[in-house]
């Protein structure tokens, strides 16, 4: 998928909407663990009901990978689900990976040609050559983390090296990478205030930000600092979503809150 195909899906539902499926089978309602694959199940019901009111779904892989190979077939099933009966939508794997050149690309591999996921969440601590192999797959997308939403953030990213916070030089330092036009950017979304910053050095790129709900993260401050003329966000809403409820009518109660967070991004779109 291309970002203009994503930014056009955006302008269609008045949604930039991203929700991350990460399913804990200790969260989810208990009728659905006599199912085969509760997992999938679950996954399935909150697609089935919130597809219209999104762009993006971010399944995190640490919460399928934590099952083993019943995870991994979940998550294998989920974005083939995805892909065929909602190919419209952008698929985020969240995987935060992120290793040496060789390893690099298997990775990719893994991602962007066996599950076939439109991105992947990449830590750029190794530099280039642990990025570029995923930069190479041509209409995929690497998300990479730039200023993240947890407390820890401020033991390394906003450290000053020779008057510049570190994050601001990974962010600097990654546009002059090959094939950077396929990046995208983690900034969490209670970092709204260092959104105009960001956009002064990248300010063509989709950001996704996690943070909004369960986190703290507020909208309008988002978008305040960090939207374009493309739009160019993806905020992402996982826990405030999908246990909603965790009765019988889960899906339906994730859909409403889905829905009041579209609203207001049409509110803001307008």
């Amino acid at each position: 998928m291309t970002t203009q195909q994503l930014t056009e899906q955006i302008k269609k539902k008045n949604s930039f909407l991203c929700i991350g499926l990460d399913v804990d089978l200790n969260k989810i309602p208990k009728h659905l663990l006599e199912e085969e694959d509760p997992i999938y199940a679950f996954n399935k019901a909150i697609i089935d009901a919130t597809h219209h009111l999104c762009v993006a779904y971010k399944p995190n892989t640490a919460f399928y990978e934590a099952y083993g190979l019943k995870g991994w077939k979940a998550l294998e099933k989920t974005i083939k689900y995805l892909n065929e009966k909602h190919p419209e939508i952008f698929t985020i794997a969240d995987a935060k990976r992120g290793d040496i050149g060789n390893t690099s690309t298997m990775y990719a591999k893994a991602f962007f040609e066996d599950l076939a996921f439109d991105s992947v969440t990449v830590a750029p601590y190794m530099g280039k050559d642990s990025v570029e192999p995923f930069l190479a797959f041509e209409n995929k997308h690497t998300i990479m983390l730039a200023l993240t939403s947890n407390e820890g953030a401020f033991d390394f990213q906003t450290k000053t090296i020779d008057g510049n916070e570190l994050y601001k030089q990974v962010l600097e330092t990654s546009k002059s990478w090959k094939n950077s036009e396929n990046l995208m950017y983690v900034v969490g979304a209670t970092k709204a205030e260092f959104l105009a910053d960001i956009r002064q050095i990248i300010p063509d790129s989709f950001l996704l930000v996690p943070g909004v709900g369960a986190q703290g993260g507020n909208l309008q401050d988002v978008c305040k600092y960090g939207m374009n003329d493309a739009i160019g966000l993806l905020i992402n809403s996982s826990r405030g979503i999908i246990y909603a409820s965790q009765n019988e009518d889960f899906a339906q109660a994730a859909a409403i809150k889905a829905e009041a967070l579209q609203k207001q991004m049409k509110l803001i779109l307008s």
